[in-house]
């Protein structure tokens, strides 16, 4: 089961090229979805003029060399590491979910486009990959909803209150689950799956379909969006914020614990303030 391309299988009652095509139309779902994310909530517009204020306003300016630090620095703390997150639970639920999608849609489109039939078969390793990124999704994602988001961890609300907010996570969520459920069903020869395999291209449609409603579009911009704040942080800018050292989580929990002893113990509730650890 581990080593079978689902997709391969699926051929049988559908042809590749409408798996596909639907791949394809997806890929587009995501990059329209995105452009106009961009455009309505006019992110490239407030970056573009942070970045100009940043380098005009700043009492130093920042060379090029200093520039490809910044962005090596910004990719490899802010991108790769998701060094935005002090809460080590909070990083690790994130980067689970991460690269767990990365590698989850990666293989797909591998198996779909270049392995669409057993008459070309797939190496093992495709499948194993597909499985491990549709678990590692599974487990960063359900540990974030059920115990780590803030209105579940810090305001005891109950996990299943649902918002819009939640439409990417829950959709994803959602989709991978019933694309392993329906993967293990189809090599045990269940008759279920074909209707399985109906709710999780409904689900992935939702996914791919929802960007401009959802938060799938803050994985293209927020890396500009670290860079900007990077570059504000060299010349002094930093608009108007208190300077922290970004790659010191040991300073930003002293800041965040120096807040909070300055803050009332009680605020009108009755009740003693725990230390915030949802972000």
């Amino acid at each position: 089961m581990f080593t079978s391309n689902p997709f391969a299988e699926l051929s049988a009652s559908i042809p590749p090229a409408v798996m596909q095509t639907y791949v394809v139309i997806m890929i587009v779902l995501v990059a329209a979805g995105t452009l106009f994310d961009i455009v309505h909530k006019g992110s490239a517009k407030y970056f573009f003029d942070n970045w100009r204020k940043s380098k005009s306003k700043g009492p130093r300016q920042v060379g090029g060399g200093e520039l490809v630090s910044l962005a090596v620095k910004t990719g490899l703390v802010d991108v790769l590491a998701s060094g935005e997150f002090c809460n080590a639970r909070r990083r690790v639920a994130h980067l689970l979910t991460m690269y767990g999608f990365v590698i989850y849609v990666v293989t797909t489109a591998i198996m779909v486009f270049g392995y669409p039939t057993p008459a070309t078969p797939t190496p093992a390793i495709l499948p194993q990959l597909w499985w491990i990124g549709g678990a590692m999704i599974c487990v960063g994602g359900y540990w974030f909803w059920f115990f780590i988001r803030v209105d579940v961890a810090a305001e005891g609300g109950s996990p299943f209150r649902l918002m819009r907010a939640d439409l990417f996570i829950l959709s994803l969520l959602v989709s991978v689950t019933l694309g392993l459920i329906w993967a293990y069903l189809q090599a045990r020869g269940n008759s279920g799956a074909t209707a399985v395999f109906g709710l999780y291209v409904i689900a992935t449609t939702v996914l791919f379909g929802s960007v401009p409603w959802s938060k799938f579009a803050h994985m293209f911009f927020k890396p500009a969006a670290a860079f900007e704040k990077r570059i504000s942080e060299a010349n002094g800018t930093v608009e108007n914020l208190p300077t922290l050292t970004r790659d010191d989580p040991a300073q930003r929990e002293r800041h965040s614990m120096e807040l909070l002893r300055d803050a009332p113990m009680d605020m009108g509730l009755g009740i003693k303030r725990e230390p915030p650890r949802h972000y």
